[in-house]
């Protein structure tokens, strides 16, 4: 497997991605939110959750996943290392969370369905997340859509600020892009589009009991033939409602796979990707991702915004808790 030492998420940053990003960053009062939540709300209470409730992974606990995973984070050359965990779930899953505290969690499914090669492709997907920094914008993001679900307007010294469909409609078009730049980050590492792809493909519609009928080349020539039906204008406007349900309130966090499969495949076949095999890739110079954090509040007013929050996701969860009407 290659190594890009010292390379910078920039130098296999998708275009979409990136212009996702700057799309959320103008909306109007998304830098305050964003202050606001990297001041108040710690990554801690994810990682006390996984370091209680599933397996962290390591020298002695799946010793060859954690050999797998050193490997990728050597040769994507992130730092510092994340924890890695596996937690019990059948469904198919994985995610990273955390800047300063970064983790990765697999589910138990992933390893079930996954050849060890389709998990070292999951594992540098997940780690290309982590190097574009896009965790703290995703658990902002995150944060941000459960108060607006259930509170409709937040505190936080923001309570002038109304949390908008538009706001959250530009959150999950960021999220969903951002699945292209860690799938570059995956066949970066793994120097094969085949693995990247046969484990978008189990993730679509693998079966353990049938794995001999599924055939990788039908699946991408059904990512061609959604290619066409792209084309349609009509099903432009389908995809747009089916991304964005604004009148249930739900949105897809992910592309569709088959577009991440075509994306993928033109990019493995770019002069780009050829000049970074090559060695030729921009090197890292800073953190990857700039939320303002910056504050001169002093610390009675940092306390009192802390109750804020407090009390805001107590109101959060005593909603969840209710039945349904």
């Amino acid at each position: 497997m290659p190594t890009y030492t010292g390379i910078s998420s920039e130098a296999f940053r998708h275009p979409l991605d990136r212009e996702a990003e700057l799309a959320l960053r103008n909306i109007p009062g998304f830098d305050l939110v964003a202050r606001k939540f990297v001041e108040f709300l710690s990554e801690r209470p994810q990682f006390v959750y996984h370091m209680g409730n599933s397996l962290q992974v390591g020298p002695r606990q799946y010793s060859t996943l954690y050999h797998m995973f050193r490997e990728c984070v050597r040769d994507l050359d992130v730092y510092p290392e994340p924890a890695l965990f596996v937690s019990q779930n059948p469904i198919s899953n994985a995610y990273a969370l955390g800047q300063e505290r970064p983790s990765i969690i697999l589910s138990s499914g992933i390893l079930d369905l996954m050849s060890e090669i389709e998990i070292r492709s999951i594992l540098a997907h997940e780690l290309g997340h982590i190097k574009c920094g896009h965790t703290t914008l995703n658990a902002m993001a995150l944060w941000a859509i459960s108060a607006a679900s259930f509170i409709g307007q937040l505190t936080l010294g923001l309570s002038n600020i109304l949390i908008t469909s538009g706001l959250l409609m530009a959150f999950y078009e960021w999220k969903r892009k951002s699945e292209l730049s860690a799938d570059r980050a995956a066949l970066l590492l793994i120097d094969e589009l085949t693995p990247v792809t046969s484990a978008m493909m189990k993730l679509a519609g693998g079966s353990l009991n049938y794995s001999n009928e599924c055939s990788l080349e039908e699946f991408t020539r059904q990512s061609e033939r959604y290619e066409e039906l792209d084309r349609d204008g009509l099903n432009q406007v389908y995809k747009f409602l089916l991304y964005n349900n604004l009148a249930q309130g739900v949105f897809l966090s992910h592309p569709f796979l088959v577009e991440r499969v075509r994306y993928l495949q033109e990019w493995a076949n770019s002069a780009e990707y050829r000049q970074i095999r090559q060695g030729n890739y921009q090197q890292s110079t800073s953190a990857a991702v700039d939320i303002p954090s910056g504050s001169t509040a002093s610390q009675q007013e940092l306390d009192v915004l802390r109750q804020q929050i407090e009390e805001l996701q107590r109101e959060i969860d005593r909603l969840r808790s209710q039945p349904p009407d």
